[in-house]
Order: structure tokens, then sequence, then C-alpha cells
């Protein structure tokens, strides 16, 4: 008697544009930019080691961090933008795996020059992407471990 040797169906995910070594690297620095508190300015004639270094804690308007994350997002091409977009709705709940097609269409009609100010306005934006990189089953904790 023949043996069956077909193996069972397995789940298959959609195909991401971006890769996961990039969402997680803007996860984290979405992460280090949010960790920032509002500006403020203790004594003008101090030094930075008079006020304990708060500065470095300070969202700047040239804070490095917000220029790193910039960068990362406006280098991305225009498919890996919309994944990232879809990414983050698919993470809050705006749908499910099933959906994704349906998410990124969505994402490539809103899609525009905005999407830096879009995505950084999200103060949950690390915590969508990684959720909907969970989904497709992906987690950022190596990635984080080896660049932290």
């Amino acid at each position: 008697m023949p043996r069956n040797n077909a193996k069972p169906p397995c789940e298959t995910h959609p195909q991401l544009s971006i890769s996961s070594d990039k969402v997680c690297y803007i996860i984290v620095k979405a992460r280090e930019f949010d960790a920032k508190d509002v500006e403020t300015e203790i004594d003008p004639a101090s030094n930075a080691s008079d006020n304990r270094m708060v500065e470095v804690l300070e969202d700047h308007e040239n804070d490095p961090v917000r220029e790193e994350l910039v960068a990362a997002i406006a280098a991305l091409n225009v498919e890996e933008q919309i994944d990232l977009i879809a990414l983050s709705w698919l993470g809050r709940g705006d749908g499910g795996l099933d959906d994704w097609d349906d998410l990124k269409q969505q994402a490539a009609t809103a899609h525009n020059r905005q999407t830096v100010r879009y995505l950084l306005g999200n103060p949950l934006l690390p915590d969508h992407l990684e959720e909907g990189l969970s989904l497709f089953g992906i987690s950022c904790d190596e990635f984080e471990s080896g660049h932290l």
C-alpha cells in the first residue's frame, strides 16, 4: 500500500513588503522617542551637568532620536511605507490577517507625503506595530536584545 507523503496544509501568512528588521528598528526608535518628556528650561544660565543632564530626556525639535526615526521612515519605499501603515492599523485592531489586503489597499489610498508625520502622530505606534508583527508570528525580542 503506498504511503501518503503529503504534508498537512500549514497556515500561511500574507507577505510583507517591509522586512521585520526595519519594522523592529522603527519600533525601538519610536519607543526611545516616546520616552522623551516635554522641553523645560530649568535655568537658562545653567549648564547640562548642573541640571543632571535632564535635557537628554526632553523632546527637542532637533532631537537625534526623532531625526533617526524620521529618516528611517522616510527612507522606506512606498510599498514599505504602505505596509508600515497597514501594520499599525492591524495592530490597533482595525482588522485581522484575513483583512490584510484590504488594510493595504486602504493604506495605499491614504498614502501621501505626510506619512512620517501621520505615523509619528500616533503615540501608540510602537505598540501597534509590535502587535501587528505578532499577528504575523514575528517578534522583535531578538532584534531588541541585539541592538540595545
